[in-house]
Protein backbone atom coordinates (compact mmCIF):
# COMPACT_ATOMS: atom_id res chain seq x y z
CA UNK A 1 0.00 0.00 0.00
CA UNK A 2 1.09 3.37 -0.87
CA UNK A 3 1.22 6.05 1.30
CA UNK A 4 2.22 9.21 -0.87
CA UNK A 5 0.13 12.75 0.10
CA UNK A 6 -1.90 14.09 -2.74
CA UNK A 7 -1.04 17.99 -2.26
CA UNK A 8 -3.66 20.23 -3.50
CA UNK A 9 -2.25 23.09 -5.76
CA UNK A 10 -0.39 26.22 -3.98
CA UNK A 11 -3.09 28.32 -1.96
CA UNK A 12 -5.49 25.75 -1.89
CA UNK A 13 -7.28 25.49 1.52
CA UNK A 14 -6.33 22.17 3.52
CA UNK A 15 -2.71 22.29 2.18
CA UNK A 16 -0.04 21.33 4.72
CA UNK A 17 3.65 22.19 3.79
CA UNK A 18 6.92 21.26 5.71
CA UNK A 19 6.90 24.07 8.63
CA UNK A 20 4.00 25.52 8.50
CA UNK A 21 1.56 25.84 11.90
CA UNK A 22 -0.99 24.29 10.57
CA UNK A 23 0.54 20.37 10.43
CA UNK A 24 -0.12 20.67 14.98
CA UNK A 25 -3.40 22.17 14.61
CA UNK A 26 -4.12 19.10 11.71
CA UNK A 27 -2.66 16.55 14.79
CA UNK A 28 -5.07 17.77 17.06
CA UNK A 29 -7.82 16.88 15.05
CA UNK A 30 -6.31 13.84 14.39
CA UNK A 31 -5.88 12.81 18.27
CA UNK A 32 -9.42 13.63 19.03
CA UNK A 33 -9.87 10.34 16.16
CA UNK A 34 -7.68 8.76 18.89
CA UNK A 35 -9.27 10.15 21.95
CA UNK A 36 -12.96 9.20 20.60
CA UNK A 37 -12.08 5.38 20.46
CA UNK A 38 -9.94 5.16 23.39
CA UNK A 39 -12.89 6.73 25.36
CA UNK A 40 -14.91 3.93 23.86
CA UNK A 41 -12.93 1.28 24.89
CA UNK A 42 -12.29 1.97 28.66
CA UNK A 43 -15.90 3.51 29.77
CA UNK A 44 -17.48 -0.25 28.86
CA UNK A 45 -15.54 -1.73 31.85
CA UNK A 46 -17.32 0.49 34.03
CA UNK A 47 -20.93 0.18 33.07
CA UNK A 48 -20.26 -3.74 32.70
CA UNK A 49 -21.90 -4.32 36.05
CA UNK A 50 -24.97 -1.91 35.68
CA UNK A 51 -24.99 -3.38 31.83
CA UNK A 52 -25.41 -6.98 33.64
CA UNK A 53 -28.58 -6.21 35.63
CA UNK A 54 -30.14 -4.59 33.18
CA UNK A 55 -29.59 -6.65 29.98
CA UNK A 56 -28.89 -9.90 31.95
CA UNK A 57 -26.36 -11.33 29.47
CA UNK A 58 -24.84 -14.48 30.19
CA UNK A 59 -21.39 -15.33 31.15
CA UNK A 60 -20.33 -15.51 27.67
CA UNK A 61 -22.63 -13.26 26.32
CA UNK A 62 -21.05 -10.51 28.90
CA UNK A 63 -17.30 -11.08 27.27
CA UNK A 64 -18.22 -11.23 23.76
CA UNK A 65 -19.74 -7.42 24.86
CA UNK A 66 -16.46 -6.69 26.16
CA UNK A 67 -14.37 -8.03 23.03
CA UNK A 68 -16.43 -7.96 19.96
CA UNK A 69 -15.86 -4.73 19.05
CA UNK A 70 -11.94 -5.03 19.57
CA UNK A 71 -12.42 -8.46 16.99
CA UNK A 72 -14.04 -6.56 14.40
CA UNK A 73 -11.50 -3.54 14.66
CA UNK A 74 -8.89 -5.98 14.59
CA UNK A 75 -9.92 -7.95 11.55
CA UNK A 76 -10.61 -5.12 9.72
CA UNK A 77 -8.07 -2.26 9.91
CA UNK A 78 -5.65 -3.98 7.52
CA UNK A 79 -8.23 -3.79 4.98
CA UNK A 80 -9.66 -0.41 5.87
CA UNK A 81 -6.47 0.65 5.24
CA UNK A 82 -6.08 -0.29 2.20
CA UNK A 83 -9.53 1.37 1.56
CA UNK A 84 -7.84 4.78 2.38
CA UNK A 85 -5.56 4.37 0.30
CA UNK A 86 -8.21 4.34 -2.41
CA UNK A 87 -10.63 6.81 -1.32
CA UNK A 88 -8.68 9.20 0.60
CA UNK A 89 -7.53 8.84 4.49
CA UNK A 90 -9.59 11.82 5.19
CA UNK A 91 -12.62 10.45 3.99
CA UNK A 92 -12.44 7.52 4.86
CA UNK A 93 -11.41 8.91 8.57
CA UNK A 94 -14.45 11.37 9.09
CA UNK A 95 -16.82 8.93 7.49
CA UNK A 96 -16.31 6.99 10.05
CA UNK A 97 -16.59 9.11 13.31
CA UNK A 98 -19.69 10.13 11.10
CA UNK A 99 -20.62 6.28 11.54
CA UNK A 100 -19.43 5.79 14.87
CA UNK A 101 -21.52 8.68 16.72
CA UNK A 102 -24.82 7.16 15.14
CA UNK A 103 -23.63 3.40 16.27
CA UNK A 104 -22.98 4.52 19.79
CA UNK A 105 -26.84 6.34 19.69
CA UNK A 106 -27.62 2.40 18.85
CA UNK A 107 -25.41 0.80 21.37
CA UNK A 108 -27.11 3.55 24.49
CA UNK A 109 -30.67 2.13 23.64
CA UNK A 110 -29.53 -1.42 23.02
CA UNK A 111 -32.91 -3.39 24.92
CA UNK A 112 -31.16 -7.21 24.44
CA UNK A 113 -27.45 -8.71 24.97
CA UNK A 114 -27.73 -9.59 21.22
CA UNK A 115 -28.68 -6.09 20.44
CA UNK A 116 -25.44 -4.72 22.52
CA UNK A 117 -23.37 -7.50 20.64
CA UNK A 118 -24.38 -6.42 17.07
CA UNK A 119 -24.28 -2.60 18.04
CA UNK A 120 -20.71 -3.36 19.53
CA UNK A 121 -19.53 -5.23 16.41
CA UNK A 122 -20.91 -2.49 13.75
CA UNK A 123 -19.01 0.22 15.81
CA UNK A 124 -16.09 -2.10 15.56
CA UNK A 125 -16.37 -1.46 11.78
CA UNK A 126 -16.74 2.18 12.20
CA UNK A 127 -13.86 2.04 14.75
CA UNK A 128 -11.63 0.30 11.97
CA UNK A 129 -11.86 3.34 9.31
CA UNK A 130 -10.68 5.63 12.01
CA UNK A 131 -7.41 4.33 13.31
CA UNK A 132 -4.96 3.52 10.35
CA UNK A 133 -5.73 7.49 8.78
CA UNK A 134 -3.77 8.44 12.11
CA UNK A 135 -0.79 7.45 12.03
CA UNK A 136 -0.55 7.51 8.33
CA UNK A 137 -1.24 10.96 8.27
CA UNK A 138 1.08 11.84 11.00
CA UNK A 139 3.86 10.03 9.10
CA UNK A 140 2.90 12.46 5.91
CA UNK A 141 2.50 15.80 8.18
CA UNK A 142 5.91 15.35 10.13
CA UNK A 143 8.82 14.40 7.91
CA UNK A 144 11.02 15.43 10.34
CA UNK A 145 12.15 12.83 12.55
CA UNK A 146 12.14 14.53 15.91
CA UNK A 147 8.95 16.30 14.90
CA UNK A 148 7.36 13.10 14.17
CA UNK A 149 8.67 11.40 17.74
CA UNK A 150 7.05 14.25 19.37
CA UNK A 151 3.81 13.94 17.45
CA UNK A 152 3.73 10.11 18.07
CA UNK A 153 4.49 10.84 21.60
CA UNK A 154 1.54 13.34 21.54
CA UNK A 155 -0.62 10.76 20.21
CA UNK A 156 -0.12 8.33 22.37
CA UNK A 157 -0.39 10.65 24.95
CA UNK A 158 -3.58 11.43 23.74
CA UNK A 159 -4.87 7.73 23.62
CA UNK A 160 -3.82 7.14 27.57
CA UNK A 161 -5.58 10.58 28.47
CA UNK A 162 -8.84 8.79 26.84
CA UNK A 163 -8.38 5.96 28.79
CA UNK A 164 -8.48 8.34 31.97
CA UNK A 165 -10.95 10.97 30.83
CA UNK A 166 -13.25 7.57 29.97
CA UNK A 167 -13.56 5.85 33.41
CA UNK A 168 -13.89 9.57 35.45
CA UNK A 169 -16.39 10.96 32.74
CA UNK A 170 -18.59 7.61 32.67
CA UNK A 171 -18.47 7.17 36.40
CA UNK A 172 -19.90 10.58 37.05
CA UNK A 173 -22.88 9.51 33.87
CA UNK A 174 -23.31 6.46 35.76
CA UNK A 175 -23.84 7.93 39.16
CA UNK A 176 -26.36 10.52 37.72
CA UNK A 177 -28.10 8.75 34.74
CA UNK A 178 -28.32 5.26 33.18
CA UNK A 179 -25.76 3.29 31.88
CA UNK A 180 -26.38 3.84 28.03
CA UNK A 181 -25.43 7.86 28.25
CA UNK A 182 -21.38 6.21 28.34
CA UNK A 183 -21.58 5.80 25.15
CA UNK A 184 -23.62 9.06 24.27
CA UNK A 185 -20.32 10.65 24.99
CA UNK A 186 -18.63 10.15 21.59
CA UNK A 187 -21.22 12.20 20.11
CA UNK A 188 -19.64 15.53 21.13
CA UNK A 189 -16.21 14.36 20.39
CA UNK A 190 -17.18 13.02 17.19
CA UNK A 191 -18.73 16.36 16.11
CA UNK A 192 -15.56 18.55 17.24
CA UNK A 193 -13.84 15.82 14.82
CA UNK A 194 -15.55 16.05 11.58
CA UNK A 195 -16.82 20.04 11.61
CA UNK A 196 -12.93 21.03 12.37
CA UNK A 197 -11.20 18.12 10.06
CA UNK A 198 -13.61 19.21 7.41
CA UNK A 199 -11.17 22.06 7.35
CA UNK A 200 -8.10 21.60 8.66
CA UNK A 201 -6.68 18.06 7.37
CA UNK A 202 -5.15 17.26 3.98
CA UNK A 203 -6.30 14.56 2.12
CA UNK A 204 -3.61 11.54 1.88
CA UNK A 205 -3.80 8.93 -0.50
CA UNK A 206 -2.43 6.73 -2.68
CA UNK A 207 -2.35 8.30 -6.29
CA UNK A 208 -2.23 4.86 -8.52
CA UNK A 209 -4.05 2.25 -5.65
CA UNK A 210 -4.55 -1.30 -6.86
CA UNK A 211 -7.65 -3.11 -6.62
CA UNK A 212 -9.46 -3.75 -3.45
CA UNK A 213 -9.27 -6.90 -2.96
CA UNK A 214 -12.55 -8.41 -1.56
CA UNK A 215 -11.49 -11.85 -0.74
CA UNK A 216 -8.74 -10.84 1.23
CA UNK A 217 -11.03 -8.90 3.60
CA UNK A 218 -13.03 -11.88 3.85
CA UNK A 219 -10.73 -13.51 4.76
CA UNK A 220 -8.86 -11.49 7.06
CA UNK A 221 -11.85 -11.04 9.17
CA UNK A 222 -12.97 -14.53 9.30
CA UNK A 223 -8.93 -15.63 10.61
CA UNK A 224 -9.14 -13.33 13.06
CA UNK A 225 -12.67 -13.72 14.48
CA UNK A 226 -12.17 -17.27 14.21
CA UNK A 227 -8.87 -17.59 16.26
CA UNK A 228 -9.35 -15.40 19.05
CA UNK A 229 -12.86 -17.03 19.28
CA UNK A 230 -11.05 -20.31 19.65
CA UNK A 231 -8.87 -19.38 22.11
CA UNK A 232 -11.71 -17.50 24.28
CA UNK A 233 -14.00 -20.40 24.16
CA UNK A 234 -11.27 -23.00 25.21
CA UNK A 235 -10.39 -21.15 28.39
CA UNK A 236 -14.04 -20.88 29.35
CA UNK A 237 -15.02 -24.31 28.84
CA UNK A 238 -12.69 -26.37 26.89
CA UNK A 239 -12.44 -28.24 24.05
CA UNK A 240 -15.68 -28.49 21.96
CA UNK A 241 -16.87 -29.74 18.46
CA UNK A 242 -17.47 -25.90 17.49
CA UNK A 243 -14.91 -24.04 19.58
CA UNK A 244 -12.06 -26.64 17.04
CA UNK A 245 -14.33 -25.97 13.93
CA UNK A 246 -13.74 -22.32 14.26
CA UNK A 247 -9.87 -22.39 15.29
CA UNK A 248 -9.14 -24.57 12.38
CA UNK A 249 -11.43 -22.51 10.05
CA UNK A 250 -9.26 -19.35 11.49
CA UNK A 251 -6.38 -20.46 10.96
CA UNK A 252 -7.11 -21.95 7.69
CA UNK A 253 -8.28 -18.26 6.20
CA UNK A 254 -5.46 -16.67 7.61
CA UNK A 255 -3.45 -19.12 5.88
CA UNK A 256 -4.76 -18.57 2.65
CA UNK A 257 -5.01 -14.67 3.55
CA UNK A 258 -0.83 -14.84 3.67
CA UNK A 259 -0.62 -16.58 0.62
CA UNK A 260 -3.01 -14.43 -1.76
CA UNK A 261 -1.02 -11.56 -0.15
CA UNK A 262 2.22 -12.73 -1.39
CA UNK A 263 0.66 -13.28 -4.95
CA UNK A 264 -1.22 -10.05 -5.66
CA UNK A 265 0.16 -7.22 -7.59
CA UNK A 266 -1.43 -4.85 -4.84
CA UNK A 267 -2.14 -6.66 -1.61
CA UNK A 268 -4.00 -5.29 1.25
CA UNK A 269 -0.82 -5.96 3.03
CA UNK A 270 2.94 -6.26 2.27
CA UNK A 271 4.34 -9.11 3.62
CA UNK A 272 7.65 -8.02 3.10
CA UNK A 273 7.61 -5.03 5.89
CA UNK A 274 7.76 -8.76 8.84
CA UNK A 275 11.39 -9.41 7.08
CA UNK A 276 12.99 -6.22 9.05
CA UNK A 277 13.47 -7.50 12.36
CA UNK A 278 13.02 -4.28 13.79
CA UNK A 279 9.35 -3.86 12.56
CA UNK A 280 8.46 -7.18 13.53
CA UNK A 281 9.53 -6.86 17.29
CA UNK A 282 7.82 -3.40 17.60
CA UNK A 283 4.95 -5.19 16.34
CA UNK A 284 5.46 -8.17 18.89
CA UNK A 285 6.00 -5.38 21.87
CA UNK A 286 2.93 -3.50 20.92
CA UNK A 287 0.47 -6.52 20.82
CA UNK A 288 1.82 -7.92 24.31
CA UNK A 289 1.81 -4.57 25.79
CA UNK A 290 -1.35 -3.99 25.10
CA UNK A 291 -2.46 -7.61 25.78
CA UNK A 292 -1.48 -7.57 29.28
CA UNK A 293 -3.15 -3.61 29.85
CA UNK A 294 -6.26 -4.48 28.48
CA UNK A 295 -7.15 -7.51 30.81
CA UNK A 296 -6.30 -5.49 33.61
CA UNK A 297 -7.85 -3.01 33.02
CA UNK A 298 -11.25 -4.40 32.13
CA UNK A 299 -11.29 -6.86 34.86
CA UNK A 300 -9.68 -4.49 37.48
CA UNK A 301 -12.96 -2.41 37.10
CA UNK A 302 -15.45 -4.84 37.77
CA UNK A 303 -12.84 -5.61 41.12
CA UNK A 304 -13.09 -1.88 42.34
CA UNK A 305 -16.49 -2.09 41.83
CA UNK A 306 -17.93 -5.21 42.64
CA UNK A 307 -15.33 -6.98 45.03
CA UNK A 308 -14.27 -3.52 46.68
CA UNK A 309 -17.75 -1.61 46.56
CA UNK A 310 -16.75 1.53 45.05
CA UNK A 311 -19.15 4.18 43.58
CA UNK A 312 -18.60 3.87 39.48
CA UNK A 313 -17.11 7.24 39.60
CA UNK A 314 -14.72 6.54 42.62
CA UNK A 315 -13.58 3.82 40.31
CA UNK A 316 -12.45 5.67 37.83
CA UNK A 317 -10.90 8.26 39.55
CA UNK A 318 -8.82 4.86 41.47
CA UNK A 319 -7.37 3.80 37.93
CA UNK A 320 -6.20 7.56 37.15
CA UNK A 321 -2.42 6.18 37.86
CA UNK A 322 -2.33 4.14 34.98
CA UNK A 323 -3.39 7.07 32.46
CA UNK A 324 -1.28 9.71 33.93
CA UNK A 325 1.90 7.26 34.20
CA UNK A 326 1.53 6.64 30.16
CA UNK A 327 0.95 10.31 29.28
CA UNK A 328 3.82 11.07 31.39
CA UNK A 329 5.92 8.22 29.91
CA UNK A 330 4.83 9.21 26.37
CA UNK A 331 5.56 12.33 25.77
CA UNK A 332 9.46 11.96 26.42
CA UNK A 333 9.74 8.35 25.29
CA UNK A 334 10.98 9.40 22.08
CA UNK A 335 13.80 11.81 24.03
CA UNK A 336 14.93 8.92 26.13
CA UNK A 337 15.37 6.56 23.52
CA UNK A 338 17.56 8.43 20.95
CA UNK A 339 19.67 9.29 24.74
CA UNK A 340 19.91 5.42 25.71
CA UNK A 341 18.27 3.06 23.04
CA UNK A 342 15.35 2.30 21.60
CA UNK A 343 15.84 -1.44 23.18
CA UNK A 344 16.48 -0.30 26.28
CA UNK A 345 13.57 1.85 26.67
CA UNK A 346 10.94 -0.88 25.28
CA UNK A 347 11.79 -3.79 27.23
CA UNK A 348 12.06 -2.10 30.39
CA UNK A 349 9.18 -0.80 29.53
CA UNK A 350 7.55 -4.22 29.15
CA UNK A 351 9.35 -5.47 32.00
CA UNK A 352 8.33 -2.98 34.22
CA UNK A 353 4.56 -3.93 33.14
CA UNK A 354 5.28 -7.28 33.53
CA UNK A 355 6.85 -7.19 37.07
CA UNK A 356 3.58 -4.54 38.24
CA UNK A 357 1.15 -7.97 37.09
CA UNK A 358 3.00 -10.09 38.87
CA UNK A 359 2.74 -7.74 41.86
CA UNK A 360 -1.12 -8.37 41.33
CA UNK A 361 -0.62 -12.23 42.04
CA UNK A 362 -0.86 -11.05 46.06
CA UNK A 363 -3.79 -9.28 45.47
CA UNK A 364 -6.67 -9.62 48.06
CA UNK A 365 -10.46 -8.30 48.14
CA UNK A 366 -9.61 -6.13 50.92
CA UNK A 367 -5.99 -4.65 49.02
CA UNK A 368 -5.56 -0.93 50.07
CA UNK A 369 -5.47 1.93 47.44
CA UNK A 370 -1.60 2.68 47.83
CA UNK A 371 -0.60 -0.53 46.80
CA UNK A 372 -3.36 -0.48 44.11
CA UNK A 373 -2.10 2.82 42.47
CA UNK A 374 1.17 1.78 42.75
CA UNK A 375 0.86 -0.65 40.57
CA UNK A 376 -1.50 0.89 38.14
CA UNK A 377 1.23 4.14 37.87
CA UNK A 378 4.15 1.26 36.75
CA UNK A 379 1.51 -0.25 34.69
CA UNK A 380 1.02 3.13 33.09
CA UNK A 381 4.71 4.63 32.37
CA UNK A 382 6.11 0.94 31.46
CA UNK A 383 3.38 0.83 28.33
CA UNK A 384 3.76 4.76 27.43
CA UNK A 385 7.63 3.98 27.02
CA UNK A 386 6.89 0.83 25.06
CA UNK A 387 3.67 1.70 23.00
CA UNK A 388 4.65 5.10 21.69
CA UNK A 389 8.65 4.20 21.09
CA UNK A 390 7.27 0.92 19.15
CA UNK A 391 4.89 3.20 17.22
CA UNK A 392 7.80 5.87 15.85
CA UNK A 393 10.06 2.69 15.13
CA UNK A 394 7.04 1.00 13.06
CA UNK A 395 6.68 4.21 11.18
CA UNK A 396 10.46 5.33 10.60
CA UNK A 397 11.15 1.51 9.65
CA UNK A 398 9.36 1.38 6.38
CA UNK A 399 9.18 4.19 3.24
CA UNK A 400 6.76 6.52 3.15
CA UNK A 401 5.33 4.98 0.54
CA UNK A 402 4.35 2.47 3.16
CA UNK A 403 3.04 4.36 5.99
CA UNK A 404 0.10 3.05 5.49
CA UNK A 405 0.61 -0.75 5.02
CA UNK A 406 2.53 0.05 8.59
CA UNK A 407 0.10 1.89 10.50
CA UNK A 408 -2.72 -0.75 9.65
CA UNK A 409 -0.12 -3.33 11.29
CA UNK A 410 0.70 -0.99 14.50
CA UNK A 411 -3.04 -0.57 14.95
CA UNK A 412 -3.76 -4.49 14.78
CA UNK A 413 -1.45 -5.13 16.77
CA UNK A 414 -2.83 -2.84 19.19
CA UNK A 415 -6.56 -3.66 18.97
CA UNK A 416 -5.55 -8.12 18.31
CA UNK A 417 -3.96 -7.24 21.85
CA UNK A 418 -6.69 -5.87 23.73
CA UNK A 419 -8.79 -8.40 22.24
CA UNK A 420 -6.87 -10.99 23.47
CA UNK A 421 -6.32 -9.55 26.58
CA UNK A 422 -10.26 -9.55 27.58
CA UNK A 423 -10.30 -13.14 25.76
CA UNK A 424 -6.94 -15.10 27.06
CA UNK A 425 -6.95 -13.18 30.97
CA UNK A 426 -10.75 -12.31 30.88
CA UNK A 427 -11.28 -16.64 30.17
CA UNK A 428 -8.75 -17.68 33.06
CA UNK A 429 -10.68 -15.13 35.32
CA UNK A 430 -14.17 -16.42 34.16
CA UNK A 431 -13.49 -20.38 33.99
CA UNK A 432 -11.88 -19.89 38.02
CA UNK A 433 -14.89 -17.42 39.06
CA UNK A 434 -17.59 -20.56 37.69
CA UNK A 435 -15.83 -23.46 40.13
CA UNK A 436 -16.18 -22.01 43.21
CA UNK A 437 -18.81 -23.53 46.33
CA UNK A 438 -22.48 -23.05 46.40
CA UNK A 439 -23.62 -22.00 50.02
CA UNK A 440 -26.12 -23.63 51.14
CA UNK A 441 -29.67 -22.77 51.19
CA UNK A 442 -29.11 -21.07 46.95
CA UNK A 443 -32.05 -22.36 44.67
CA UNK A 444 -30.62 -23.75 41.70
CA UNK A 445 -31.89 -20.78 39.40
CA UNK A 446 -30.02 -18.54 41.56
CA UNK A 447 -27.08 -20.76 41.65
CA UNK A 448 -26.66 -20.52 37.67
CA UNK A 449 -27.54 -17.21 37.48
CA UNK A 450 -24.35 -16.31 40.42
CA UNK A 451 -22.15 -18.72 38.47
CA UNK A 452 -22.57 -16.98 35.13
CA UNK A 453 -20.50 -13.75 35.99
CA UNK A 454 -19.88 -11.75 39.17
CA UNK A 455 -22.93 -9.34 38.20
CA UNK A 456 -25.23 -12.16 37.84
CA UNK A 457 -24.27 -13.28 41.77
CA UNK A 458 -25.46 -9.69 43.04
CA UNK A 459 -28.31 -9.72 40.51
CA UNK A 460 -29.05 -13.64 42.27
CA UNK A 461 -29.36 -12.38 45.55
CA UNK A 462 -32.93 -10.99 45.32
CA UNK A 463 -34.91 -12.40 47.61
CA UNK A 464 -32.67 -14.55 49.42
CA UNK A 465 -31.96 -14.81 53.29
CA UNK A 466 -29.31 -12.17 54.65
CA UNK A 467 -27.25 -14.76 56.08
CA UNK A 468 -27.49 -16.84 52.36
CA UNK A 469 -27.29 -13.68 50.61
CA UNK A 470 -23.96 -13.09 52.23
CA UNK A 471 -22.36 -16.31 52.04
CA UNK A 472 -23.14 -16.36 48.23
CA UNK A 473 -21.77 -12.94 47.38
CA UNK A 474 -17.94 -13.70 49.77
CA UNK A 475 -17.66 -16.86 47.96
CA UNK A 476 -18.45 -15.25 44.56
CA UNK A 477 -15.88 -12.13 45.12
CA UNK A 478 -13.49 -14.61 47.01
CA UNK A 479 -13.37 -16.57 43.22
CA UNK A 480 -12.94 -13.54 41.61
CA UNK A 481 -9.84 -12.93 42.90
CA UNK A 482 -8.63 -16.38 42.84
CA UNK A 483 -8.93 -15.66 38.91
CA UNK A 484 -7.82 -11.98 38.72
CA UNK A 485 -4.46 -13.29 40.67
CA UNK A 486 -3.98 -16.27 38.35
CA UNK A 487 -4.39 -14.05 34.77
CA UNK A 488 -2.45 -11.41 36.27
CA UNK A 489 0.36 -14.29 37.06
CA UNK A 490 0.20 -15.86 33.46
CA UNK A 491 -0.28 -11.79 32.01
CA UNK A 492 3.05 -11.36 33.98
CA UNK A 493 4.98 -14.10 32.76
CA UNK A 494 3.95 -13.35 29.01
CA UNK A 495 5.01 -9.79 29.36
CA UNK A 496 8.70 -10.43 31.10
CA UNK A 497 9.09 -12.95 28.26
CA UNK A 498 8.43 -10.25 25.80
CA UNK A 499 10.93 -7.97 27.53
CA UNK A 500 13.38 -10.56 26.52
CA UNK A 501 12.57 -10.88 22.93
CA UNK A 502 12.28 -7.49 22.43
CA UNK A 503 15.85 -6.84 23.62
CA UNK A 504 17.29 -9.31 21.04
CA UNK A 505 15.23 -8.00 18.24
CA UNK A 506 15.39 -4.62 18.50
CA UNK A 507 19.03 -4.38 19.08
CA UNK A 508 20.45 -1.53 16.86
CA UNK A 509 17.20 0.21 16.23
CA UNK A 510 17.93 3.98 16.83
CA UNK A 511 14.99 6.67 16.34
CA UNK A 512 17.81 9.01 14.81
CA UNK A 513 17.22 10.45 11.67
CA UNK A 514 14.32 8.68 11.44
CA UNK A 515 15.39 5.25 10.06
CA UNK A 516 16.89 1.99 11.56
CA UNK A 517 20.51 2.08 12.09
CA UNK A 518 22.28 0.32 9.31
CA UNK A 519 22.64 -3.31 9.73
CA UNK A 520 19.20 -3.47 12.09
CA UNK A 521 16.91 -4.99 9.91
CA UNK A 522 19.37 -7.71 8.46
CA UNK A 523 19.64 -9.83 11.19
CA UNK A 524 22.96 -8.92 12.49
Amino acid sequence: MSSETVERPAGAAGAIHKGAPGRWLALAVLVLAVLLVAVDATVLGLATPFLSEDLRPSGSQLLWIGDVYSFVIAGLLVSMGSLGDRVGRKKLLLSGAVAFGALSVLAAYATSPEMMIAARALMGVAGATLMPSTLALIRNLFPDPKERSLAVGIWGAMASAGAAVGPVVGGFLLEHFWWGSVFLINLPVMAVLVLVGIKLLPESRNPAPGPWDLPSVGLSLVGMVGVVYCVKELAAHGMRGETALAGVVGVLALVVFVRRQLTLRAPLLDMRLFHHRGFSGAVLADLLTILGLSGLVFFLSQFLQLVQMREPLEAGLAELPAAVGAVSAGLVAGVVARRSSVRTVVAGGLAAVGLALAALTLLEAGTGYPVLGAVLLVVGVGAGFSFTVTADVILSSVPKEQAGAAAAVSETAYELGAALGIALLGSLVTGVYRDFTTPAGVPDAAAAAAHESLGGAFESTAGLPDGVSAALLSSAREAFVDGLRIASGVGAAVLLAAAVAAWYLLRGQRLEGGVAERGAGDGR
